[in-house]
């Protein structure tokens, strides 16, 4: 069934710059912002509130342009270990080159980028001198002493005192970095006690998306945060300290609300006063729920994420990228909100087409894919692996035949050059099978679209397929999933390898 727009942008902007100018105003000289989740590209929020504009909080940020600063935290250790931002598939050092090009294009920029808990690691040091010779400010800044029980050696010279300051100019100073761990917290702190020791008043607050404040603990958006967050074990839970302090009910989740009493005294130790907040809840400026005007089409929305989420930690386990208990406990969520995988629309057909192409023997080395997408309409379509190509590159043209009008007897890509790429890949490349994944097709068809006007109408249908459902029965190859990342489809798979081939480039 075709997604309801549940979420209203203009009035989340409106409520959201609003709250935080509210919040700017409170400490008259400095507020520095920790920008948690995804500045730029946050499908999970477009999935989990339909109608989300993915890239409404640089809109945001664009709007507060005159008034805040931007600095971009990354963690050494993800830098040396080359963790993978898991929805582009790329490092995190990666990522962070990509989020500076990424706020350039909106005519914004990065005042300076702070490199956490740095021990001069070699990749680490690397990415500064990276930086740095194409003119971005970069600073370093160490483990904090003490941290987390020792409050009088945290805020101290040789705690929070031994990073070095980073200078900004405007009166807003946006904290973010291209995922958790980033050690935005600890620089927006260090920063609160340099300007203490130099005479200026400045604050500290934080904007997160999810869990949302305002929302039942039980709510499935909130829910769906538990699942995306399940391998760190995260999960929501009712603020005590807002329900001491006013008497009402706020969500705010574990590390938060653990992390509140510390991070109250350390507030209180800089300076020197009695801490402006009462509970974590009243750090944060979200007004996320404010933006929502259809809360059974969020719920549905939520529903299917915690379902998608459960299907990428299964498939993150076989290929050892994650322990058993995350996949259990994405799979208890689920059971909570009492949906199941077939709930997912894509599921069953995906599933029906695998058996299809078992029943035919046309795989590919012995194994039988399938794969269905659910197009803007509601219609169902799917594809099936082949000697010829992946199950991927089926569905997707497939789909686009469909939505062009196309009668299924057309064929959409010219024998000449599936012949031509399929020689290439076997006879010159060494290859063991010539069958076309997605990204070879989409190739293939821009080729076939120079000389044949109904390729080309085809072709430009492939823009209608972002944030359209699809489900695979295999885990895609990586030519699979670029491509349909590059298509914004929403992809889930089963755990089951699409080759009996160890090694896949």
């Amino acid at each position: 069934m075709p997604c309801r727009t549940g979420f209203d942008n203009q009035k989340y902007l409106e409520e959201q710059t609003a709250a935080i100018l509210e919040r700017v105003e409170r400490f008259h000289s400095k507020l520095y912002l920790e920008f948690g989740g995804k500045l730029l590209f946050d499908y999970h929020a477009a999935r989990v509130l339909p109608g989300f504009d993915p890239n409404v909080k640089m809109r945001l940020l664009q709007g507060l342009k005159e008034r805040a600063d931007i600095v971009l935290c990354i963690y050494a250790g993800d830098i040396e270990r080359r963790k993978i931002r898991a929805d582009f598939g790329i490092t995190y050092d990666a990522d962070a080159l990509k989020l500076i090009d990424d706020i350039r294009d909106w005519d914004l920029e990065v005042a300076a980028v702070v490199i956490t808990r740095f021990e001069d690691q070699p990749a680490a040091r690397l990415f500064k001198n990276k930086l740095e010779r194409r003119g971005m400010k970069v600073y370093t800044h160490a483990a904090t002493k003490g941290y987390p029980s020792d409050i009088d050696l945290i805020v101290s010279p040789e705690g929070y005192g031994a990073n070095e300051f980073v200078e900004t100019e405007k009166p807003l100073v946006v904290v973010t970095g291209p995922g958790p761990g980033s050690g935005k917290l600890a620089t927006c702190l260090s920063q609160v006690y340099h300007e203490h020791v130099r005479g200026r008043e400045a604050g500290y607050a934080k904007f997160e998306t999810f869990p949302i404040w305002n929302l039942p603990l039980k709510h499935p958006v909130n829910a769906a945060y538990e699942a995306a967050t399940a391998d760190i074990r995260d999960y929501n839970e009712i603020d005590p300290f807002h329900l001491e302090a006013y008497g009402k009910t706020a969500v705010n989740y574990n590390r938060d609300v653990a992390a509140f009493p510390l991070l109250k005294r350390i507030l209180e130790k800089i300076t020197g006063g009695e801490a402006f907040y009462k509970s974590p809840t009243d750090m944060g400026v979200n007004r996320a729920g404010f933006g929502i005007t259809d809360d059974a089409a969020v719920q549905r929305a939520a529903q299917q994420e915690v379902i998608r989420r459960y299907f990428r930690y299964s498939c993150e386990y076989l290929l050892g990228l994650a322990d058993r208990e995350t996949v259990q406990r994405a799979e208890l969520i689920m059971k909570n909100l009492g949906v199941s995988p077939d709930d997912r629309s894509v599921v069953g057909p995906a599933r029906e087409a695998a058996r299809q192409a078992e029943s035919t023997g046309k795989g590919n080395e012995g194994i039988f894919c399938g794969a269905a997408l659910e197009l803007p309409d509601g219609s169902i379509v799917t594809g099936k692996n082949s000697p010829l190509m992946h199950a991927a590159s089926s569905l997707v043209l497939n789909a686009i035949k469909m939505l062009a009008g196309v009668p299924d007897n057309i064929h959409l890509l010219s024998p000449n050059i599936t012949e031509s790429i399929g020689h290439l890949k076997t006879d010159i490349m060494n290859g063991k099978n010539m069958s076309l994944d997605l990204d070879e097709t989409l190739i293939a068809l821009s080729i076939s679209a120079t000389t044949n006007p109904t390729a080309q109408v085809a072709m430009e249908k492939l823009k209608t397929l972002a944030g359209c459902d699809a489900h695979l029965t295999h885990i895609p190859t990586p030519g699979d999933e670029a491509g349909l990342r590059r298509l914004g489809i929403n992809l889930t798979s089963d755990a089951a390898f699409s080759t009996k081939t160890l090694y896949v480039s």
